[in-house]
């Protein structure tokens, strides 16, 4: 698999992925009111294609505000059904947040499982607040440069508001 970043034209390929993947109601969730209107980060929004140029998998990243501070939203990250089981999703995570550390964001946050996340260093957040319905239990953090969410707390929110 050939990792790269996605492209305005790899957006509505993406979109199936995703759409394959998760639940029809997936853009109706509170994480997607923090990406309305925002473009996807450049760069750091990657796709992975097999040598035939067949889309496998694909991982955002969005800019949001918690209190003063900046993070990245990791989200959604998908990998293609004919391809999981192959390690895909680890090598996505790992790629795209090796690039932000490289790019020298702070922190990331997701909206996910503990026990699965847990093993890229994702640990729950208790100060930072996802709009609702979201579980409180399932806000998930990594500090990329060492206590970047040391005093982070409140609300996040979109970018500009």
């Amino acid at each position: 698999m050939q990792l790269r970043a996605e492209t305005p034209q790899d957006r509505w390929e993406v979109e199936a992925l995703y759409d394959l993947c998760f639940a029809p109601g997936r853009e109706a969730l509170s994480s997607y009111r923090l990406r309305d209107g925002v473009p996807p980060v450049a760069g750091l929004s990657m796709v992975a294609r097999d040598a035939d140029g067949i889309l496998g998998g694909a991982v955002r990243f969005w800019p949001v505000q918690i209190g003063g501070a900046q993070a990245l939203l990791l989200g959604p990250i998908a990998v293609h059904p004919t391809r999981q089981g192959e390690g895909l999703g680890g090598y996505l995570m790992r790629t795209s947040l090796d690039a932000a550390r490289a790019q020298g964001v702070a922190r990331v946050l997701l909206v996910g499982d503990a026990p699965y996340y847990g093993k890229f260093g994702f640990t729950k957040l208790d100060d930072v607040r996802m709009p609702p319905p979201t579980n409180p239990d399932r806000v998930l953090g990594l500090a990329l440069i060492d206590g970047a969410w040391d005093a982070v707390a409140g609300d996040v929110c979109k970018v500009g508001t």
